[in-house]
């Protein structure tokens, strides 16, 4: 099979294509063809081993201190059964299926194996092949922060610094859903598809700072920390750092209430539980993830300098070569949270 690696740490310059042997199935997994993968804020971080501020040595100890324990990289993928082991149940050859590798990779090759009860699920119809690959990277952060962290409810206010990136357009549908008043924050090219998503009102980030008040603020870009979040932040004010530095992650862990203030940060929901609830929203008409690029499995490596930008609307999606030939829809493109400045869309 066709696999991109990553034998370094670096730039996208060190993804190379490479003939590896297929993966072999265990008793307990299934392999699947796949046809579509997410190139994600997460995914080019570990290929430059590039970690929020204090996780520096965590994330090589648990990637590989020297080089990448794993070469291939990816998370989010589509595809359709290829074989299972012996032990499978609840999947066939020729299901379409979609799921997360989640830091373990492997999703950036033309064939992967995955537990049968891990993340992987049958694919909805309703969603492109390129769709289901980029759906659950910017979903399953979205609504773990706003609907578990946050508890947004109708009604009030919701400030999105970073609003059009794969968490950002996520946020901004599910906020939406709720009722929520959404003030988005994103570059002026991008007002337009913040409206589109949910935004009831739209602030360009380059016009200087910020002013008003919000319930809740979720900071996708990392440029709202609580000393300049606070005097932005109502009554009873939340505020949901998704990209925090180590040291912010502890402070919001040993001193969450600041105040009449609350800080969320942590660890996001990435089990079937918080899959399948992304999946339910939707088939309630909720969310869509939103396609920004998709780019041939060839062009792997413009795919991850895409995500490493700062200049990305919504998700990224590399389509292999099978996917034309076997005919499947590709709708075109007009622990530690890797979560970053990247991800809000910026530019």
């Amino acid at each position: 099979m066709k696999a991109a690696t990553v034998r370094r740490y670096g730039g996208p310059d060190v993804i190379t294509l490479e003939d590896l042997p297929q993966p072999e199935p265990k008793p307990v997994e299934v392999r699947v063809r796949v046809t579509a993968a997410g190139v994600t804020t997460a995914d080019a971080r570990l290929r430059a081993n590039d970690a929020p501020r204090g996780f520096g040595l965590i994330l090589r100890l648990i990637t590989g201190v020297i080089r990448p324990r794993n070469p291939v990289p990816g998370m989010e993928f589509a595809g359709v059964v290829d074989a299972t082991g012996t032990g499978v149940t609840g999947f066939l050859p020729g299901q379409r299926v979609f799921g997360t590798t989640g830091m373990s990779g492997g999703a950036h090759a033309e064939f992967l194996t995955i537990r049968a009860d891990g993340r992987l699920l049958h694919q909805p119809d309703s969603l492109s092949d390129a769709e289901a690959a980029a759906f659950f990277f910017g979903g399953l952060t979205a609504a773990d922060f706003l609907l578990d962290k946050a508890g947004l409810r109708p009604g009030e206010r919701l400030l999105i610094n970073g609003a059009t990136g794969s968490v950002g357009s996520a946020a901004l549908q599910i906020a939406r859903s709720v009722g929520a008043e959404v003030t988005a924050v994103a570059g002026r090219a991008n007002h337009a598809l913040a409206r589109k998503l949910g935004a009831d009102a739209v602030i360009d980030y380059g016009a200087g700072p910020i002013s008003g008040q919000w319930d809740v603020i979720l900071d996708v870009v990392g440029t709202l920390p609580y000393p300049r979040a606070k005097g932005l932040l109502a009554e009873a004010g939340r505020l949901l750092p998704v990209t925090a530095t180590l040291a912010e992650q502890i402070g919001a862990a040993l001193r969450p209430r600041r105040g009449t203030h609350r800080i969320s940060a942590g660890v996001i929901g990435e089990g079937r539980a918080a899959m399948e609830r992304l999946i339910r929203l939707h088939r309630d008409g909720v969310y869509r993830p939103h396609l920004g690029r998709t780019l041939p499995f060839a062009e792997v490596r413009a795919a991850h300098a895409l995500a490493g930008s700062r200049h990305k609307q919504g998700n990224v999606v590399i389509v292999m070569a099978q996917t034309a030939a076997s005919g499947a829809q590709v709708r075109s493109a007009t622990g530690v949270n890797l979560r970053d400045p990247v991800d809000g869309g910026l530019g």
